[in-house]
């Protein structure tokens, strides 16, 4: 049997149905009828405009994104899907705020949910830092389909591993 390691700590039952995907060799349809389609946000520069826009929809009040970037060098399995800094400075007498999002380079070949998930819950960490109910509850503001898309990226990452 598999180690369902994205999904560890989802209840039992999505585990089971999980496992039956994967034991049946169904997983790999399953996203693809659900995710038929790559998005073509390759650059930095594309994920800086893509990233913007959400920002812009629905943060327009908070600091500017100073940089945005892919990066190989994230490790998925330390759940790192991608970062997000936030960074205080004082200048003479003006506050400086310098933020940046990185994203998981493997983010490149899924499909826009999944890369629309990441970015969703990485500018929700801009207004609340901890994984509490009002960063749930902004993070599904942005994106209503916010929980299903988290499931299915985690599903995704599992059978990337197989």
């Amino acid at each position: 049997m598999t180690t369902l390691t994205y999904i560890a700590h989802y209840p039992e039952h999505i585990q089971a149905q999980a496992a039956t995907l994967i034991n049946s060799g169904r997983l790999g349809d399953y996203i693809d009828n659900n995710y038929p389609t790559k998005h073509e946000i390759q650059s930095d520069k594309a994920l800086y405009q893509y990233i913007n826009e959400i920002k812009s929809q629905y943060m327009r009040k908070s600091s500017s994104l100073s940089q945005v970037s892919y990066n190989s060098k994230l490790q998925v399995l330390q759940r790192a899907l991608g970062i997000h800094t936030y960074q205080s400075r004082v200048q003479g007498s003006k506050l400086k705020a310098h933020n940046t999002i990185t994203v998981a380079s493997l983010f490149k070949e899924a499909p826009l949910e999944f890369l629309r998930m990441i970015v969703v819950h990485e500018l929700a960490h801009f207004k609340e830092k901890e994984h509490n109910k009002a960063f749930y509850q902004l993070c599904c503001h942005m994106e209503p389909n916010y929980h299903q898309f988290e499931l299915d990226t985690r599903l995704w990452l599992q059978w990337r591993e197989l």
